[in-house]
């Protein structure tokens, strides 16, 4: 195509873009390669269909969609210089146009003229732009749809059911003369409307109290109610045109007359700026880390505690999928956080792939094999696997305790809760925190303007999105509630510090895993061996606490508080739970001197000793249930309590009762009574009670919900660029008329069929000439298609070609082929 001929069609302007130029539109609309188009004109359909046209408005930034907005409202097509005075107003202005504000529209609009073209959203010269017609149809005002602009129907379109007396009457009160017909009528009033003397000439003899009537409808909406007696200043902008009716009860501004009460701007206020992220506070770098670092540890401590609170089994699947309310506020009240925190946790590890359902009859979520690697990785790796799995999940924790549109409650780890914008939403908050001078904590109402400017119809209504109705409140929509999550999220994960983004979480987001570990290892505290032993039966850990000794201690003791230092408990209780795990007392006493920095205090000792003592001098095994011991005066004592009447024990011997209860009820019966039974087994053993590890079969994490197509890499675009181009190559190329076919009433370019002898005949002729001929195929799966080939060889029922359409060498059966017909020479090659 000459490149002195302007473009008829959005077809013709893609297939003049360059190669590089059609690789930009599929990067930035991926739904168009889905699948890749045969040809231009395909590509150019997709292009314009009313889905692929929102997603493609849904991603542009607030000016360019008041570019778009503005050219909806334009005569199509419309002139650079038209779409241009749209934006900054006709110079005349009205007071509230500012100089700095025109200059701003002004050098920033070839900027948004070119995304909008890249995009295929406008085509055509700066002389002719056109919006696609998708595009128009939904940004152009109509009753049922009122423009963001504010602006109302044009005078043709509020007079097209108008009657000729009628326009004639508006016509004579506005003192214009009359006309022939409605056409040249309707002509003559817009004209008055765009004149900018006539019409103020007209305003300076309307009433104060019409001139009201218009300062109410300027900005929109342009629409208003009228009673069948209207009042004065009514009637007489009604009588002039300058309110027109719509109904019977319903009248509208025309847009011609808006425009001159707004000196011609589209908009009220154009921003062509996008707005600046305000620092709410500067810190000290150093001490944004440290304070980061710090929660990280906390985060990795949740976690650790959250999968050790869950490894015999966590709680049981809803039904419906999720986390009942009493888990997760059990769950809350274990890990001493409020239930929202709680869920953001319990979302954390399972997206991270640390938590999972087991897949049992009786479904209940538990540790994945993949959280015992995590927990032998070192702390900072750890820490990045949580953040990296965080940025990338599109689990919404936020959402726990809200409902869905059918008003049902979102719960925990529930099957509603991914949201596709999320991950695109944490990396853009992020990324302005990292636009900031380190240790900066950005301010978080200009934070969500800047989003709401970035992304106007994903941030609200498209009047607010547009500077016509007043800015959603915080969490109003979606996208701000997600930012506002995001903030909070990231404090808890320590992404930032005392409201600044960390030094770790920068490095992570430019650089990746590895240098993030890396950064954030010397801030973390190291893990300590030892622990300082009390004589108020409490030992103190100063410190993280190495794993072995950790876990030790967990069985041993109770922990009492947590903090800078965690404080343990020893308590009969827990002393024989360290018991019924196997330990000896002679062990508990090694374990204890080996790892306290104190002696170990003599209450402790003789506690230990005490519990060790009284263990296991009660049996329980299965009768249904019995028990044993030695001295008959312990069971003549448990006979006699009041407490033992529920379990409805019976003397077999002398040294042993009988129960109808279980063991487990029955063990822990006596053990409330206050005795210190052992469970033992058919052999007489003890059986030794260690607390279960219950792990999934292994699980992947689960995978994010995308938001829409993935954006294409390098490689997959050129291949679909060299596809489109080869298809529109054979679609456009011009092909001979066989002499010796009669006329027809083919449509024009359809292939014309052939017989078996002619296709075998031509594709031979072509072979041996090397010429280029026009094939219909239809493959196995009966689908047709036409094709522009090269012959190479020809034999055993085969052709041999190079497929100008795909690009490629491919063999095809000849009685597949169902025509062909040779290239013009202008359509060769």
């Amino acid at each position: 195509m000459g490149t002195t001929t302007p473009p008829r069609t959005l077809a013709e302007a893609l297939r003049a873009r360059g190669d590089e130029s059609l690789a930009g539109l599929l990067r930035a609309r991926p739904d168009l390669l889905n699948p890749v188009p045969n040809d231009i004109t395909q590509l150019a359909t997709r292009a314009g269909t009313r889905a692929s046209v929102v997603r493609a408005l849904e991603h542009l930034d607030r000016f360019a969609l008041q570019t778009a907005e503005a050219l909806a409202v334009a005569p199509d097509p419309a002139p650079y210089g038209t779409l241009l005075s749209l934006l900054t107003g006709d110079g005349l202005d009205d007071g509230e146009q500012r100089d700095d504000a025109g200059a701003a529209v002004t050098a920033a609009l070839p900027g948004a003229l070119a995304t909008l073209r890249e995009q295929a959203l406008v085509w055509g010269e700066d002389d002719r732009l056109r919006l696609v017609r998708t595009a128009r149809e939904l940004l152009a005002p109509s009753p049922q749809h009122p423009s963001p602009t504010g602006l109302g129907p044009t005078v043709a379109e509020a007079t097209a059911g108008m009657s000729p007396g009628r326009l004639q009457e508006i016509l004579a009160a506005t003192g214009l003369p009359a006309t022939h017909d409605p056409v040249s009528a309707v002509a003559a009033l817009s004209s008055l409307f765009t004149d900018r003397t006539r019409m103020a000439e007209l305003l300076d003899t309307a009433p104060v109290e019409a001139l009201s009537v218009l300062d109410r409808l300027v900005w929109g909406p342009p629409y208003g109610e009228v009673t069948p007696n209207p009042t004065p200043p009514v009637k007489w902008l009604r009588d002039r045109g300058l309110l027109l009716p719509v109904s019977t009860r319903t009248v509208v501004l025309p847009r011609e007359a808006a425009l001159h009460l707004r000196a011609g701007r589209a908009h009220r206020v154009p921003e062509p700026v996008p707005p600046a992220v305000a620092a709410a506070a500067e810190r000290d770098p150093q001490a944004v880390d440290r304070a980061a670092a710090g929660q990280a540890f906390t985060a990795l401590a949740t976690v650790e505690e959250l999968l050790k609170l869950w490894n015999g089994g966590g709680p049981a699947i809803l039904r419906a999928g999720g986390l009942s309310v009493r888990e997760l506020k059990r769950t809350a009240n274990a890990l001493d956080v409020t239930e929202p925190i709680a869920a953001f946790w319990i979302e954390l590890a399972y997206g991270a792939g640390l938590l999972a359902s087991d897949g049992e009859t009786d479904e209940r979520y538990a540790p994945t094999p993949a959280s015992d690697e995590w927990l032998d990785l070192p702390a900072e790796d750890r820490w990045t696997h949580l953040a990296t799995a965080w940025l990338a999940a599109t689990r919404t924790p936020g959402l726990v305790g809200g409902q869905d549109a059918k008003g049902r409650a979102l719960s925990a780890l529930g099957p509603e809760l991914d949201r596709s914008a999320a991950p695109d939403v944490r990396r853009r908050v992020l990324a302005l925190f990292a636009e900031l001078p380190p240790g900066t904590a950005p301010d978080a109402e200009t934070l969500l303007r800047r989003l709401r400017w970035e992304r106007p119809l994903r941030g609200g209504p498209a009047a607010s999105a547009t500077g016509q109705g007043p800015a959603p409140t915080e969490g109003t929509d979606l996208r701000s509630r997600l930012a506002l999550w995001t903030l909070n999220e990231a404090e808890l994960l320590g992404i930032t510090g005392r409201g600044a983004l960390s030094a770790q979480a920068r490095a992570l987001l430019a650089e990746g895993e590895k240098a993030a570990a890396a950064r954030l290892a010397p801030l973390l505290p190291e893990p300590l061996d030892h622990v300082l032993l009390q004589a108020d039966l409490t030992a103190v850990a100063p410190g993280p606490l190495e794993r072995p000794l950790a876990d030790m201690l967990s069985v041993l003791a109770d922990v009492e508080s947590k903090g800078g230092a965690t404080v343990y408990r020893f308590t009969p209780g827990s002393v024989r739970r360290a018991l019924d795990a196997g330990q000896a007392a002679t062990d508990l006493h090694a374990f204890l001197a080996a790892h306290s920095r104190t002696p170990v205090p003599q209450p402790l000792s003789y506690l230990i000793d005490d519990v060790a003592r009284r263990h296991g001098h009660l049996r329980i095994g299965a009768a249904a249930a019995y028990v044993r011991c030695d001295d008959e005066a312990v069971l003549n004592e448990i006979l006699a309590d009041r407490r033992s009447t529920g379990l409805r024990l019976r003397r077999l011997a002398l040294t042993v009762l009988a129960s109808r209860s279980d063991p487990g009820s029955l063990l822990e019966a006596l053990r409330d009574m206050g005795y210190a039974p052992a469970a033992e087994s058919a052999d007489g053993d003890v059986l030794i009670t260690r607390a279960g590890a219950r792990r999934t079969p292994p699980r992947t994490p689960p995978v994010p919900v995308p938001e829409g197509p993935p954006v294409p890499d390098d490689t997959l675009l050129g291949a679909a660029v060299r596809a489109i181009r080869a298809g529109d190559t054979a679609a456009t190329a011009v092909r001979k008329e066989p002499a010796h076919a009669p006329s027809s009433n083919a449509p024009s370019g359809a292939l014309p069929r052939t017989t078996p002898a002619e296709t075998l005949a031509t594709v031979q002729a072509a072979a041996m000439t090397g010429s280029t001929v026009w094939i219909g195929y239809v493959n196995a799966d009966g689908a047709a298609s036409q094709r522009v080939i090269a012959p190479v060889r020809v034999e055993g029922g085969f052709v041999t070609a190079y497929d100008h359409t795909a690009d490629e060498v491919r063999t095809y059966p000849l009685h597949r082929i169902t025509g062909v017909a040779e290239l013009a020479e202008d359509g060769k090659g």
